[in-house]
């Protein structure tokens, strides 16, 4: 992603947020739908081994900095999901098959969708948790006491925007959706800060699921 103009990336701002592109002209301003789902990759740097001290060049860690950076905070923060991936270590090839394969996560994924179809059944424009806004997101998303206090300490503490805030809610409306869950709870709220918050020292790990809420956790508690 950062390889692309800084100026083209600024344009998906707003197609991201408001799945519209408006074309303006002397004479008028036009409207298309533009909803769609953005998924983007990128290495840590230009060379793509800063997290390997013997592969890394000699312009470490600033240009891994300087690499990142041509993508802007405000076109990061409409990232729901942000995923570090790590180099695949040769033992790790030989590691058994995860005992969910792709059918295990398509059932859980389907049965999230109907969750979510029965949730909005009859209100216009809305299909998923990532069309809920305002007043209806408040009340699908509302976490309990202990969510709200952890959603509460990890604002102030890592300055989320507006945006993020809402962002984090509906990321863990879906999480809670996916485990089956009525209510969104402090578990669901970390695990979806885990998330917003993997993009920080390019030589974080990825974390498995439950170790990213943990982690996202524990962060705050060291506060």
């Amino acid at each position: 992603m950062p390889e692309f103009s800084r100026a083209v990336l600024e344009t998906l701002r707003q197609p991201v947020e408001t799945g519209e592109v408006v074309v303006a002209r002397a004479n008028a301003h036009v409207r298309y739908p533009c909803g769609f789902m953005l998924v983007a990759a990128a290495n840590p740097c230009r060379c793509g081994y800063l997290c390997d001290p013997g592969r890394a060049c000699s312009k470490a860690p600033a240009c891994g900095e300087d690499y990142m950076s041509r993508i802007s905070g405000p076109l990061m923060d409409r990232f729901d999901l942000r995923v570090e991936v790590p180099p695949v270590a040769y033992a790790d090839l030989d590691l058994p098959t995860p005992p969910d394969g792709s059918a295990e996560v398509a059932a859980r994924v389907s049965a999230a969708r109907s969750i979510q179809s029965a949730r909005f059944a009859g209100i216009d424009g809305v299909r998923v948790n990532a069309d809920a806004d305002g007043e209806l997101l408040g009340s699908i998303a509302t976490p309990d006491e202990a969510g709200r206090a952890l959603l509460a300490q990890i604002a102030g503490r890592f300055g989320l925007s507006a945006r993020g805030y809402h962002r984090v809610l509906r990321v863990a409306r879906t999480i809670a959706d996916l485990d089956g869950s009525d209510g969104v709870s402090r578990i669901h709220i970390a695990e979806a800060v885990g998330f917003r918050l993997a993009i920080g020292g390019m030589d974080a790990p990825a974390q498995p699921r439950a170790a990213t809420a943990a982690s996202a956790a524990s962060q705050i508690r060291a506060v």
